[in-house]
């Protein structure tokens, strides 16, 4: 890579990024001085770290964006590296989606239930919990006091059509509104009682139930009392799941990092009105040379980049100071609105609970060395038989395998599954709709599939920089071995695809066979066979096992899909939208065949001669 010419660099705050030869961006960092720190990667190969120095050797160009203040560069990093995912920066998620309880605020009749992913708004979340067991048990405990529903839309619909309750209701977790047997009022209390009481306002919603109770006794609605009893007593059993370890006022989060070379773990205790209300940790892999200090200041950034769950801290306990300290204190407090302190605790109860933390982030880092050590290993020597028994040209650190599935030529599907570095990458799968093939022929479908993957890699690859776009394409990576699942002729059919697209020199391509173990390869009239036992078989086994049932995922999905729309094809002024919004409102096609031609009219968003088509579809015209 060129040396940029130094004087043309800022001496103030902003972040840097460095390109590779197809204008992506492979790293993203921050300064305070940005010509002093990108020069520090300018120096002798041989004093840099081992990955930085790998980073450095990858890129062609590196440029840079001016900001007007530290806090600014802290979150202008944070925004490029969630945007782009550069190749040699730290993640700090790891895979793992950890559950949160979710209150959906936006539906007509809130509900409680367990989710993970992605947040959306309308929906108040708690949490996060390490299992999903203890929302579970804590929201059972719960539901005696806040009976709000837990059921899916469909089991809600489908209930109110019946006119009767489920279980639920019964055993008194559910107040019923799928039939009204709870007034507006009444339900919206217990949702906000629900709410007050995970976000951590449990004296309040105790005090109130015992005057509510007392009050009752008094009036001598002895079974009102009673019943306010047992709720109350519910409260406490959930209380005692909630670990006290502050006054009741305190809210403040606790983030204890364990470091290591390579490697390093965070745990996060989140604590709201002195109680521990959620907790989540994450082994991270340090593809880039950082200090914990430095660590440190990216967790907290990640961490409130955006607003949590339980809203912003008054503190936020370190294990470990992080570097420009001013800096993400300032944006912690620009986000909270007022002053939040980030501190090492030094004595007391603070101190205790950081070493309780610590010590749940160093068990997490032994035991992932402990897995590590044997899987890491594993992997290196299953790539490194793979390319020795294929006699690949080069390493095959990123393996992308296809396969296809369909039921006698209809909904013809084909799935592209991949591991990099022997772990299977699943945002980098991809699924195809076979939309040229008539009839059943797995070669046509396997050639339009891989002509359409291979197809968009290459018009990325020779794009000009200003069309490409600063984010990687859904295709921008070239596997170093295309597998497709096979004998000879699905190889054949690969052969031809990577010739046609000039990418024989790129790209290693085999085929599997049904006994896994015989790997067909070009040129070559017998299979090459992987030993049994070998770590190269295994992977094989992996990736082919997983191509099998993502595409057979997706074409199950696919079949459903046309088989409930099916019968209702042809219904004139009935598109597309309007079909998968009255299915979904009647919780299915067998609800929508049993609607009435009321309830079919009562819908404001559907036209009443289509509503009419409808029921004259299953009911025939009267």
């Amino acid at each position: 890579m060129l040396r940029p010419e130094m004087s043309e660099l800022p001496t103030g705050p902003g972040s840097y990024q460095f390109k590779d030869e197809l204008g992506r961006i492979i790293y993203v960092g921050k300064a305070a001085n940005l010509r002093s720190r990108v020069a520090s990667y300018f120096v002798d190969p041989a004093l840099l770290h081992t990955r930085t120095a790998a980073m450095v050797n990858a890129a062609t160009e590196v440029v840079w964006i001016e900001v007007d203040s530290e806090v600014a560069a802290l979150m202008l990093e944070y925004n490029l590296i969630k945007q782009h995912r550069p190749r040699f920066n730290v993640r700090l998620r790891d895979d793992k989606s950890y559950p949160f309880l979710a209150v959906t605020l936006d539906e007509e009749w809130p509900r409680a239930v367990v989710m993970r992913g992605r947040k959306r708004k309308g929906t108040k979340y708690f949490g996060p919990y390490a299992h999903a067991w203890a929302i579970r048990d804590t929201l059972d405990a719960l539901l005696r006091t806040f009976p709000v529903r837990t059921c899916s839309p469909v089991k809600f619909h489908q209930h109110e059509r019946l006119g009767r309750p489920c279980l639920l209701f019964h055993i008194e977790k559910c107040s019923g509104p799928c039939v009204n047997e709870v007034q507006r009022a009444t339900y919206d209390g217990h949702v906000q009682g629900l709410v007050r009481f995970l976000g951590g306002d449990t004296d309040a919603v105790r005090a109130e139930l015992g005057s509510a109770m007392e009050t009752a006794a008094k009036n001598q609605a002895f079974e009102d009392a009673a019943r306010l009893r047992d709720r109350l007593g519910a409260i406490d059993r959930a209380l005692e799941r909630q670990l006290m370890v502050g006054e009741r006022g305190e809210d403040f989060d606790v983030i204890a990092l364990s470091d290591a070379e390579l490697e390093a773990s965070v745990h996060v205790f989140y604590v709201r009105k002195g109680r521990v209300l959620g907790s989540n940790g994450y082994v991270v892999d340090k593809s880039e040379d950082l200090t914990a200090a430095q660590l440190m200041r990216r967790v907290i950034v990640d961490l409130y980049a955006d607003e949590p769950a339980l809203g912003w801290p008054k503190e936020v306990m370190v294990s470990c100071e992080p570097e420009d300290l001013a800096a993400c204190q300032t944006m912690l407090g620009v986000r909270r609105g007022s002053q939040v302190e980030i501190r090492i605790p030094q004595r007391g109860d603070r101190r205790e609970l950081m070493a309780t933390v610590l010590k749940n982030a160093t068990d997490a880092l032994v035991r992932h060395k402990m897995r590590r050590a044997s899987d890491h290993n594993a992997r290196s020597r299953a790539i490194s038989e793979l390319q020795d028994h294929l006699s690949l040209s080069q390493a095959p650190l990123r393996i992308e395998c296809f396969d296809m599935a369909h039921l006698h030529g209809t909904d013809y599907v084909g799935s592209m599954v991949v591991l990099e570095d022997g772990i299977p990458q699943k945002r980098e799968y991809r699924k195809f709709n076979v939309k040229q093939v008539e009839g059943s022929d797995d070669y046509a479908a396997m050639r339009e599939v891989l002509t359409r993957r291979l197809s968009a890699y290459v018009t990325e690859r020779d794009a000009p920089a200003s069309e490409r776009g600063e984010r990687p394409g859904r295709f921008a990576y070239p596997p170093q071995l295309l597998l497709v699942d096979g004998g000879k002729g699905q190889l054949n059919v690969a052969i031809e695809v990577v010739r046609e697209l000039d990418l024989e020199d790129e790209i290693n391509v085999a085929a599997l066979a049904k006994r896994f173990e015989e790997v067909f390869l070009p040129d070559q009239s017998e299979p090459v066979r992987i030993p049994r036992g070998s770590q190269a078989l295994y992977m094989l086994q992996v990736v082919r096992d997983e191509a099998h049932r993502f595409a057979n995922t997706f074409h199950r999905q696919q079949r459903s899909k046309r088989m409930r729309a099916s019968e209702l094809d042809g219904v004139r002024g009935l598109g597309a939208a309007r079909k998968e919004r009255l299915v979904k409102h009647f919780g299915g096609i067998a609800g929508v065949k049993q609607a009435s031609r009321e309830a079919l009219h009562e819908l404001t968003w559907l036209p009443g001669a289509v509503a009419d088509a409808v029921y004259d579809r299953f009911n025939g015209a009267q």
